[in-house]
C-alpha cells in the first residue's frame, strides 16, 4: 500500500517552486549584489522576508489541499510530528550542534514525501522557534532551509526500489550531507552582517564573486564546520540506530490512517472494499 498521503499536484508544484525561488533570492543575494545596492541593510528586510514567507507557506498547504493530497488525517500526522520535532530541538541545539530533530525529518520526508516534508520541516522550526523563544530575523530563513532539508529526503528514491540496509544507508548518508548543507546555507543569513568589519572572512559587496566566495568557505569553516560536524554525526547515528523502528512505525501508522481514501455513504450490503465508512 502506498504510504505517502501528499502528492504533488500542480498547484503544490507551484508554490513550492514559487517560495523555493523566493528563498533562493534571499539566502544568495550578497553573492551577487554591488556596493551600491540596497540591499547591502539586508538585516532590516528580513522581519518583511518573514511577512511574505509565513502566507506562502499557508498557501502551499492550502494547494496541498486543494490537490486532494492531504486530508484532515495528514494534518492531524503533521501536527504530531512538527509538535514532536520542536521537542527535539531544544534537547541539543546548545551542545555543539547537537540536533536530533534532524532525524526526524529526514525519515519523515522519506515516508510522507517531498510536498508533506517541506510543509513538516517549516511548521517544525516555526513551532520551535516559538517554543525555545528563537523567534527573530533568522526564523524565516531557518524555516525555508529546514523545508527544502525534509523536502529532500522526500525526492531520494522510492522505497519500492531500496529498503532494508541500503535504504538506512542511504538515508544516512543524506542527512550528513544535507546537514553541512544546512549550515552552508544559514551561513548566508549572517555572513552579509559581517561586512565592513575589516575581516578576512567578511563579505564585501562588489567584490569579484570568486574572491567572496573564497571568504564565505573560510567563513564557514571558521564559524561553523564543527557545528555542521556534531550535527551531521548525531543524524547519521540516530538514523542508523533507531531509523528502522522509526519508519517502521511511520509506514504503519500511514497505512492505518488511509490517507485518500474514499469515503463511502450507505449500507454494509453495498460499500466496495477498500473504501471508509461514515
Amino acid at each position: 500500500m502506498n504510504t505517502r498521503p501528499v502528492r504533488l499536484g500542480p498547484r503544490s508544484v507551484a508554490a513550492l517552486v514559487l517560495i523555493s525561488a523566493i528563498g533562493v533570492v534571499a539566502f544568495g543575494w550578497p553573492l551577487l549584489a554591488d556596493a551600491g545596492s540596497v540591499l547591502a541593510g539586508r538585516g532590516a528586510d528580513a522581519p518583511w522576508l518573514l511577512a511574505l514567507l509565513l502566507p506562502l507557506l499557508v498557501a502551499v498547504v492550502v494547494a496541498t489541499i486543494a490537490d486532494c493530497g492531504m486530508d484532515a488525517k495528514a494534518v492531524a500526522m503533521l501536527g504530531v510530528l512538527a509538535a514532536v520535532g520542536a521537542a527535539l530541538r531544544p534537547l541539543g541545539a546548545g551542545t555543539a550542534g547537537l540536533e536530533p530533530m534532524f532525524f526526524l525529518m529526514v525519515l519523515s520526508g522519506r515516508v510522507l514525501g517531498p510536498g508533506f516534508g517541506f510543509v513538516l520541516g517549516a511548521v517544525t522550526m516555526f513551532a520551535s522557534a516559538l517554543l525555545t523563544g528563537g523567534v527573530g530575523p533568522w526564523m524565516p530563513f531557518q524555516m525555508l532551509a529546514m523545508g527544502w532539508f525534509t523536502m529532500g529526503a522526500g525526492l531520494l528514491p522510492g522505497p519500492v526500489r531500496l529498503r532494508g540496509r541500503a535504504e538506512l544507508l542511504m538515508l544516512a548518508l543524506y542527512g550528513a550531507v544535507a546537514a553541512f548543507a544546512y549550515g552552508t546555507v544559514m551561513n548566508l543569513q549572517g555572513w552579509v552582517l559581517l561586512q565592513g568589519i575589516g575581516s578576512g572572512v567578511s563579505f564585501r559587496p562588489g567584490d569579484p564573486l570568486a574572491d567572496n566566495l573564497v571568504r564565505f568557505l573560510a567563513y564557514c569553516a571558521a564559524t561553523s564546520l564543527g557545528w555542521d560536524l556534531g550535527r551531521a554525526t548525531l543524524t547519521v547515528v540516530l538514523v542508523v540506530t533507531v531509523g528502522p523502528t522509526v519508519l517502521k512505525a511511520l509506514r504503519r501508522a500511514t497505512r492505518r490512517a488511509a490517507f485518500g481514501a474514499e469515503v463511502a455513504f450507505g449500507g454494509a450490503e453495498g460499500a466496495a472494499p477498500g473504501t471508509e465508512r461514515a
